[in-house]
């Protein structure tokens, strides 16, 4: 009988892998086999715009009109301020930034429900409501260096951080370190790999030399015995220790030996161990020193007094053939700017509302983007007790609590006091936290969070803030579901008119700001080109 050929059988043995181990698993034995992939990506060119560009072509920058001051608004400002066009940006809200929104003390918001809350944080204290980290590959990063933004490691993953599954099937739901559900999970798929290995279940996908190069990393990888041992994993010190060794001959005491495979299988910790190997998650991760509006304020020094206009709320755009106007409400008064182009980074929902004449093809584009609810509460505490009791310095504890995600902070560590972010949550979580008003909010993030801290998690807190994205004003979601390859998507990646589209839900990042930003360069890149050989 013909044997498939190693090319195919090997996509199948490393897909029932990734089945079984996930894909730290996946990723791990195809480096074993001399398959993993080499990194070699790289930010996507640009050459910004310049002033001499239109002086070579004898041409004159213009005017132009950005809804939306938003990161990609704010960019947009400031690339094509380069090349001196003269910019006015439109911001209904009355903070910049958009989603890129930092609470400090005395931060205020008041949500579609009427909902008002007030920062009554520590002076020095912040919580990032929106974007809180940058993947050290993201173009965010270049402009914390072009702006003069100063970053620090944001620590994504922590193997001190909890996993906490309530409705596993395990016997007890009890928090776990993320390095002991690790340990656990990667040795015992160790264990079964390389039996399966050994008693030739893989004869018919792996050479001999593949063979035994997979069960020598698979002894590394899981930390299992050899084939003296039946490849049993029995637990080591990865698992942690109760006490930590200490000096002399105190060699510390070991968790001990792990629980069965069918429990710890029950656990379901193995589901979140993929998360710190997504493209956009793994560490590095960094954030800007003092909170992310950082990067906003920067923004708004660079382009300059005058251009940003916050409280002002588009009400009408008319494209003409020579300008477009666009109509706004500030303080009660009704304004109207003409300019020789628009940019519009609205959430793409909510500009489908605004009056406009670019037909209706434009306004069922923008309408076919669905908004995703998300919440998030940081919880002020009066001491930083993770870190002296718990040792978790960053990281996040991982839950199947509506919680979601409970994430320590990355910045001055041993100070007196911090803030957590109690719950990131999305979907029917989101909107459940959503219909709460802010004081329910944090009364059942405090009580779902004792669960897995006791009750210091309650006591020691001092305040809190939460924000339902898909329930705040100008906004009305965390991000939203692209139409990718759609007609709808396509058409909206050109100018309709002299308006032209721009936003984190024109790229394939979506809901980050590296998404924002390259949209807003290949706009400018776009109009500037337009200019030059109009």
């Amino acid at each position: 009988m013909a044997q498939p050929s190693p090319g195919v059988s090997r996509r199948h043995f490393l897909h029932q892998v990734g089945v079984s181990g996930g894909a730290g698993a996946l990723f791990a034995t195809m480096g074993a086999l001399g398959l993993a992939p080499s990194a070699a990506t790289a930010t996507p060119p640009y050459t910004p715009p310049r002033a001499g560009d239109l002086r070579v072509t004898g041409r004159t920058a213009g005017r132009v009109v950005v809804l939306g001051g938003g990161v990609a608004g704010l960019a947009t400002a400031y690339e094509l301020g380069k090349a001196g066009y003269q910019c006015t940006v439109v911001e209904a809200r009355d903070v910049v930034g958009g989603r890129s929104l930092t609470i400090r003390r005395g931060s205020t918001e008041t949500d579609l429900d009427g909902h008002v809350q007030r920062s009554g944080y520590h002076t020095g204290t912040y919580f990032n409501a929106g974007p809180a980290r940058i993947a050290q590959w993201m173009v965010t990063m270049d402009y914390c260096r072009e702006l003069g933004v100063p970053v620090e490691v944001f620590t994504n993953a922590n193997a001190s951080a909890m996993i906490y599954n309530e409705s596993s099937a395990a016997p007890t739901a009890t928090p776990v370190r993320y390095r002991t559900a690790k340990a656990d999970m990667y040795g015992y798929v160790a264990e079964l790999l390389a039996k399966a290995t050994d008693q030739g279940a893989l004869d018919g996908q792996l050479t001999a030399d593949d063979k035994e190069r997979l069960l020598s990393f698979l002894q590394s990888f899981g930390a299992i015995g050899g084939r003296s041992a039946g490849w049993a994993y029995t637990g080591t010190s990865r698992r942690g220790y109760a006490s930590d060794p200490g000096a002399g001959n105190d060699t510390g005491t070991p968790l001990g030996p792990p629980p069965p495979l069918p429990e710890v299988l029950a656990s379901n910790v193995g589901r979140y161990f993929s998360f710190e190997l997504g493209y956009d998650q793994a560490m590095l991760m960094f954030q800007p020193v003092g909170g992310m509006d950082r990067i906003v304020e920067a923004f708004v020094r660079a382009v300059g007094p005058g251009v940003v206009r916050t409280g002002a709320e588009v009400v009408d755009l008319v494209d003409g053939p020579d300008a477009v106007t666009v109509t706004y409400r500030q303080g009660g008064r009704v304004r109207r700017l003409t300019a020789d182009f628009c940019v519009a980074t609205l959430p793409p929902h909510l500009m489908a509302r605004v009056p406009h004449n670019l037909g209706d093809p434009v306004r069922s584009a923008l309408a076919s983007f669905p908004p995703a609810p998300a919440g998030k509460i940081g919880i002020e505490y009066r001491s930083r007790w993770w870190e002296r009791d718990l040792r978790i310095y960053g990281g996040i504890t991982e839950t199947d609590l509506d919680l979601a995600h409970v994430w320590y902070p990355s910045h001055d560590f041993h100070a007196e006091r911090g803030l957590i972010v109690g719950y990131y949550n999305t979907g029917s979580a989101a909107r459940s936290y959503g219909l709460l008003t802010p004081a329910e909010r944090h009364d059942r993030a405090i009580t779902q969070g004792v669960k897995i801290h006791g009750e210091r998690y309650r006591t020691e807190a001092a305040t809190s803030f939460s924000v339902a994205w898909h329930r705040v004003r100008h906004i009305e979601g965390a991000w939203v579901s692209a139409p990718y390859g759609s007609p709808a998507y396509d058409l909206l990646l050109r100018p309709a008119g002299r308006v032209y589209f721009a936003g984190d839900w024109l790229s394939r990042t979506p809901a980050w700001q590296h998404g924002a930003l390259l949209s807003a360069r290949a706009v400018v890149g776009a109009l500037h080109s337009r200019v030059l050989t109009g």
